[in-house]
């Protein structure tokens, strides 16, 4: 059996793992921001046809996931098994959206950095040889979110400006042993990093230190240097958390701000949108993936990307209890499918 692991956290895989479809649906906020043009399915009902956000949430997973496998050319009974979650507390947009399209699932909890572990996952299973084709998928929604670890919305609180936005979207892949044009050549997977911070406002500084230990270890395992890559790609960690991490990264002799880019940033218009430091949840980097970052490595205008979800591991228990905000990246090598 060849060996794939590489360094102390790293998977080089033998094979590359085809990315045959991306999906992305949001909602109006996000669908009137700089990558509106982008995005496969822009709902103007915040509550998607629902009566809640949370069934709102469940329904855009549900669609998207069709979506995907749609432009994959599949049915879902072609699908060997699901890997996605969302920030919802017991996974429930996944559990309750993904019910009726009757496919093994596997219910993940990684915060905002789940599409990262979806797809690492989902690219493990495919390349072990554990299904032809697995779906990797995620979500969240600006109106669950808040319910879920800060205030109503009808409360009408201020947020502060280290605050970000959490993304009303669903995004996702469908991957498989061959046929896509872009393809998943590697993975580092991250580990849990606690600063000791404690602001649930400022998602960018709790989670920028976990970005800077998961891209340090990934140059390390592959070898390679920031120039090696067309984009470095990290989640949500918005104008605060970006210049902590160039700091971080700056003091162990790396510099990355040529080739980096973040999905919270390019999300939202920050001045026009008034969505401060930036966008966040499952939904930021699973649909800026899907609708901007995959079609660039497809048609070969980036030939490799290091793409790095973000997430703050935090509940409102952990929250109310005092406890700090560890962070997690998981970081996917993405290259443009090599021709045989």
């Amino acid at each position: 059996m060849t060996t794939q692991t590489k360094g102390r956290q790293s998977i080089a895989f033998a094979q590359p793992v085809s990315i045959l479809s991306g999906a992305s649906m949001v909602g109006q906020k996000e669908g009137e921001g700089p990558l509106g043009d982008l995005f496969d399915c822009i709902c103007q009902d915040p509550m998607f046809g629902t009566e809640s956000w949370e069934q709102a949430e469940s329904t855009m997973q549900k669609e998207t996931a069709q979506l995907a496998l749609g432009k994959a050319g599949l049915t879902k009974e072609q699908i060997r098994m699901i890997f996605a979650g969302d920030l919802l507390a017991q996974s429930i947009a996944s559990s309750y959206g993904l019910v009726d399209l009757e496919i093994p699932v596997y219910g993940l909890y990684g915060a905002c950095s789940t599409m990262g572990e979806a797809l690492s996952l989902a690219a493990m299973a495919v390349a072990g040889g554990y299904g032809e084709y697995i779906l990797a998928l995620t979500s969240s929604h600006f109106g669950s979110a808040e319910k879920e670890f800060r205030f109503p919305l009808g409360y009408g609180n201020q947020r502060p400006l280290s605050a970000t936005w959490t993304v009303t979207g669903s995004g996702a892949c469908v991957l498989g042993r061959k046929g896509g044009k872009a393809c998943i050549t590697g993975l580092t997977t991250g580990k849990i990093i606690d600063y000791g911070l404690k602001d649930s406002m400022n998602m960018g500084a709790c989670m920028a230190p976990a970005a800077c230990d998961t891209i340090l270890r990934h140059l390390q395992d592959f070898c390679r240097q920031p120039e090696d890559y067309d984009r470095i790609i990290t989640g949500d960690l918005g104008k605060i958390g970006q210049r902590i991490l160039f700091d971080l990264l700056e003091e162990k002799g790396c510099d990355i701000r040529q080739q980096h880019m973040d999905c919270g940033l390019e999300i939202f218009d920050a001045e026009e949108q008034d969505t401060h430091a930036g966008g966040s949840g499952c939904g930021c980097a699973a649909t800026v993936f899907a609708s901007y970052v995959l079609p660039k490595v497809e048609t070969g205008e980036w030939k490799r990307v290091l793409f790095i979800p973000t997430g703050a591991l935090l509940s409102k228990v952990s929250f109310n209890e005092g406890q700090t905000v560890p962070g997690i990246a998981q970081a996917v090598v993405v290259e443009q499918e090599r021709k045989a």
